[in-house]
């Protein structure tokens, strides 16, 4: 038997010989059945663009969408029935399914691909499931809600011969990949300190203690809690305020540090191994909120390489910079910046570090589930980042300096900074 997804990787034009950017429209004249399947679970803002994506790619065709809110599901099923009625030109299409329980969609066997979108404390058990279902996964960041649930599902993931996506797309920004390579292939002189600075969160979480109430009636609340502990419905909470709970999120530190924090670990991998030193301060909200809004992290290598990790109200401010004996450059979603403009014209000479490249993140994905190769941002990238900031915020949390070893992911010889690392699950949730 051939999978439907091995059948589509031998009959669309031998895509594992192809370039690795995808040309705009590339399966555009394919029928529908030519795509691959997809299904996108959690349909918020994050969710939402990828519907976008899948319907405009045309490299996949959209086969359902799934939330424990059920009106936002159908919401957003009606837009993508819409749109393919469109393409059609028939005036009427019906075939994206609506579901608010996953395991719905993972049991389909024309789903090829699932775009993973949920809150932070689904992260590790449903990408793990649909890895175990044989489906390939794009996955949000940050990638897990701790560090061992992090370990496992790389494991997972590679066990399974799964096709995994990081959400972090700045990969697939050239400026990004640009600045990495400058720094890795001395164009800035020896590099010597890395600054990262995202936005810390300070306004987005009300203070106090969020009034206890009944849950919508379109949500599944079970569901939506799932592998996290139990706790009552609190206003707002499933919405957006999830992300300052560390019951469901570790706050923006990971989930917007993570971007760049994985930025600094392309272009200086030498904080990714080894040993590192990690020591830094935070302020926490207090009530019901309970993540940090503002932080100053330090990561040193045994080399002496320094990382300061902060709250973007610290100078210099977003983004990420590497500064190296010759200048720096600094690098963020909308420019990139050096000392000296010269430094940008530098161009690495013969036998460079050259990064893997990527101009567009949705249709990297796609690419790599054809030709079966690792996308520009692969899980392991996005465990080490993620890492990184999961052990600054334990580091924060416990007020003093601690060891990180890379290659056994512990703290060594450090009991309860090494308890920090993992979280029990309710059942029958897993991620092993």
């Amino acid at each position: 038997m051939v999978s439907r997804r091995r059948f589509l990787v031998s009959g669309i034009g031998g895509m594992a010989a192809a370039p690795l950017i995808l040309p705009s429209g590339l399966l555009r004249a394919q029928s529908p059945s030519a795509r691959l399947g997809a299904a996108v679970i959690g349909v918020g803002s994050r969710g939402s663009g990828h519907c976008q994506a899948a319907v405009q790619l045309r490299q996949f065709q959209l086969l359902a969408v799934c939330d424990v809110f059920r009106s936002k599901a159908e919401k957003v099923r009606d837009w993508v029935e819409n749109a393919y009625a469109e393409e059609r030109k028939t005036g009427a299409y019906k075939g994206c399914m609506v579901t608010q329980d996953f395991r719905e969609v993972l049991a389909r066997p024309d789903i090829d691909v699932v775009f993973i979108a949920t809150p932070e404390h689904w992260h590790g058990v449903q990408m793990a499931m649909a890895a175990k279902a044989g489906k390939d996964v794009y996955g949000e960041k940050s990638l897990t809600h701790t560090v061992r649930e992090g370990r496992a599902l790389v494991d997972t993931v590679r066990r399974h011969g799964c096709v995994f996506q990081a959400g972090t797309q700045q990969r697939s920004d050239p400026k990004f990949r640009q600045a990495c390579e400058l720094a890795r292939n001395g164009c800035l002189g020896e590099v010597r300190q890395v600054h990262v600075g995202v936005p810390g969160g300070r306004g987005a979480a009300a203070a106090g203690v969020w009034p206890v109430e009944a849950p919508p009636a379109d949500l599944d609340y079970e569901l939506w809690l799932g592998p996290s502990q139990w706790v009552p419905y609190r206003r707002g909470m499933c919405s957006y305020q999830w992300y300052f709970v560390s019951h469901f999120c570790r706050g923006w530190l990971p989930s917007w540090g993570v971007h760049h924090l994985d930025i600094a670990l392309w272009g200086m991998p030498e904080l990714g191994r080894g040993r590192v030193e990690i020591e830094g301060t935070a302020e926490y909200f207090q009530g019901t909120a309970d993540v940090a809004f503002a932080w100053d992290i330090t990561v040193t290598s045994a080399s002496g390489l320094q990382l300061r990790f902060v709250d973007d109200a610290k100078s210099p401010g977003h983004g990420c910079r590497f500064t190296g004996s010759e200048g720096w450059v600094h690098v963020d979603r909308g420019r990139i910046q050096a000392s000296d403009p010269a430094l940008l014209e530098r161009h690495p000479g013969p036998g460079a570090i050259r990064l893997q490249e990527s101009t567009h993140h949705h249709a990297d994905f796609a690419q790599a589930v054809l030709s079966r190769r690792d996308p520009v941002a692969p899980v392991e990238a996005c465990h080490r980042a993620t890492t990184l900031t999961l052990v600054a915020d334990i580091a924060a949390r416990l007020g003093r300096r601690l060891t990180w070893d890379w290659e056994t992911e512990c703290f060594p010889g450090d009991e309860t900074a090494s308890r920090m690392l993992g979280r029990a699950l309710r059942s029958p949730w897993a991620v092993y």
